[in-house]
């Protein structure tokens, strides 16, 4: 289907216009500010639906607008009303032959649509990433944006794990621990120097006590000495006390008899078993550290294995996003994907001649609308006469209608508006 005719009412700078164009190229000239936007514009919301329209879609001044696009096989009219609030609703009907109307108008035309917004020589002008991903639509079956965050979150999510293993590997190479070593009982070691410390003071009593008999064993012969002393001068007690002396002797022997029968252990080193301990606990630090440091490499280990499965995650779906590209049919010969650009002939669309940019971007968008054979294109200005010879061409070959904004002042070529009207047309 193409446009047979187009009537337009109060569509922004319209007035009113009615086109009925002849031939596969439609060029609406003027001079600036005068409605030629707004007739290339009345033909994209007409088909593509209130989510496509401006703000303002009504002239300044009006209340109501009206868009009617005869298809030959359909009729489409849309309305658009301002209402007390000062927005502006719309509404769209469809009618086939003998006047019957469709019940869901705009899903049959969403049925019917293809890329009508798409302007091949804006398409020829875009950075090659645009142009990449203004022909995904090519491709179906692809969610390009789902892709594109899973692998920029994955992407992110390795650069923290690759980090945080790098930090644990740092950690793990700043320990340096001694090899073949074995923690030691820190425990039995203190329990050793308890005893030992049991034991010298056991020692230390048991020396007390031989010490006090000795002393006592020495003062009672002094006392038995005296008391010979005042025997010798005291004859009348002589005998009573050379009984007690003899007694005292008794005595001091026995306690002499009893401290050569205490059996005194000698003393144990607690320095040594003290030198002991703190190498034990040196050795105990140095197997800390060893466990430390494993710890660290096996979570570092783990974290790169965690990378690497993040970096064959992220290649099976660039490797899959690249086989859905290959298996596309592309609607033109000639025409692939690149590393996020666009190739012509094996070679990036950007480096192709400006006839070669040319006729490319117009087969695409003529195959991309496939049932409304209408393509719009705007800065017309820009093409000389030997890229509308191109257009031309392609456009009858293609049995495609182009629509071709252009600035004229000469009022000389296509459908001329001026003041939202068409003033005339050749």
């Amino acid at each position: 289907m193409k446009i047979v005719k187009l009537q337009a009412e109060n569509v922004k700078r319209l007035v009113a216009v009615e086109i009925s164009p002849a031939g596969n190229v439609v060029e609406i000239t003027g001079k600036n500010g005068q409605g030629k936007t707004s007739v290339l514009d009345a033909i994209w919301w007409a088909l593509a639906g209130a989510g496509t329209v401006q703000k303002e879609p009504i002239r300044k001044g009006q209340q109501q607008a009206k868009i009617r696009l005869d298809l030959g096989e359909i009729v489409v009219t849309r309305n658009f009303k301002r209402g007390e609030d000062g927005e502006v609703s719309t509404s769209v009907t469809v009618e086939g032959d003998g006047g019957a109307r469709f019940p869901s108008p705009q899903r049959m035309l969403d049925s019917l649509l293809g890329a009508l917004s798409f302007d091949p020589l804006e398409f020829a002008r875009m950075d090659p990433k645009a142009q990449f991903d203004a022909l995904r639509r090519f491709v179906p079956g692809v969610d390009f944006e789902g892709i594109e965050r899973d692998n920029d979150g994955d992407y992110a999510r390795r650069t923290d794990v690759n980090r945080q293993a790098k930090d644990c590997r740092t950690l793990a190479e700043r320990m340096q621990v001694k090899a073949g070593l074995a923690p030691v009982d820190v425990a039995a070691i203190a329990s050793e120097i308890s005893a030992a410390n049991h034991h010298n003071a056991e020692t230390a009593r048991q020396e007390e006590q031989y010490a006090q008999r000795r002393r006592q064993a020495d003062s009672l012969k002094r006392e038995a000495a005296t008391d010979r002393h005042r025997a010798n001068a005291l004859r009348s007690q002589a005998a009573d006390l050379e009984h007690e002396a003899a007694r005292k002797e008794q005595a001091a022997g026995n306690l002499r008899d009893e401290a050569g029968k205490l059996e005194i252990a000698a003393p144990i080193d607690v320095a040594t078993l003290t030198d002991r301990l703190s190498k034990a606990e040196e050795i105990n630090a140095q197997v800390r550290q060893s466990k430390e440091r494993d710890t660290y490499l096996a979570r570092a280990e783990g974290l790169e294995a965690e990378s690497a499965a993040l970096t064959k995650l992220m290649a099976h779906r660039e490797a899959a996003k690249r086989a859905a590209i290959a298996a596309a049919k592309m609607p033109v010969p000639g025409i692939e994907f690149g590393d996020k650009v666009v190739l012509l002939n094996g070679v990036p669309f950007e480096q192709a001649s400006d006839a070669e940019k040319l006729r490319t971007s117009v087969a695409i968008a003529m195959a991309a609308n496939p049932k409304i054979r209408v393509v719009r294109v705007r800065d017309g200005s820009l093409l000389d006469a030997e890229s509308m010879r191109i257009l031309a061409e392609m456009a009858d070959a293609a049995d495609c209608q182009v629509w071709v904004e252009r600035v004229a002042d000469d009022g000389k070529v296509g459908f001329v508006i001026e003041d939202g009207r068409v003033r005339q047309s050749s």
